[in-house]
């Protein structure tokens, strides 16, 4: 049996420390939890919009409810009412997007490796992810949700104070800095890494 394949003998402690990797476990499984309750309400937020495109009374009741802000209540279907469901829908989405990086990415790198090398269906991000590529694409994927946020908000800007749009706005330009300063950090550790390895 060649050396790289015997398999290293930990001490008890280590290897106690090691196996409690698999505490995540619970977490992830959790996120997939979440993942379905995500699912079931985009269905009912579509199904509610489609209802009340067809005249449906009710369903209309939950869309406007749903896209009220501030006592300010829709009287009818309207592009604008559309727009905010649709964004609404593409909120799920992108959120859903985040949690299945943070399940995939986050087993992957933290816990167990899932043997997809060479599964037609493998993401393309996952054959080069780590824990540095992990916490950029999170960010961005965090920027993406803000800037949907942020584009409901100045739909129905006539119905937020001003301070409330400078507030959002503001944490959004937050979100762009930290990704910069992210990705920047990344680049500096891979320059870093590469010059090492190059001596």
């Amino acid at each position: 049996m060649s050396k790289q394949n015997t398999p290293i003998k930990l001490s008890p402690l280590a290897n106690l420390i090691f196996f409690s990797r698999w505490l995540q476990l619970p977490l992830y499984l959790g996120l997939i939890l979440a993942q379905g309750v995500y699912v079931y309400h985009f269905w009912v937020e579509l199904s509610d919009l489609i209802g009340a495109a067809l005249g449906n009374q009710s369903a209309l009741q939950h869309i406007l409810d749903a896209v009220a802000v501030g006592g300010e209540r829709p009287t009818k279907l309207t592009e604008t009412t559309i727009m905010l469901v649709v964004l609404g829908l593409i909120d799920v989405v992108m959120i859903s997007n985040l949690l299945i990086m943070v399940i995939i990415g986050g087993y992957e790198t933290f816990v167990s490796r899932l043997g997809l090398e060479g599964h037609p269906d493998q993401p393309e991000w996952l054959s080069h992810v780590n824990a540095s590529v992990l916490k950029v694409k999170l960010a961005m994927a965090i920027i993406g949700i803000s800037s949907i946020h942020l584009l409901k908000t100045f739909i129905n800007a006539a119905v937020y104070d001003p301070k409330t749009l400078i507030a959002q706005t503001g944490i959004h330009f937050t979100f762009l800095l930290s990704a910069l300063a992210i990705a920047y950090c990344d680049q500096i550790v891979t320059k870093t890494q590469k010059e090492t390895d190059t001596h």
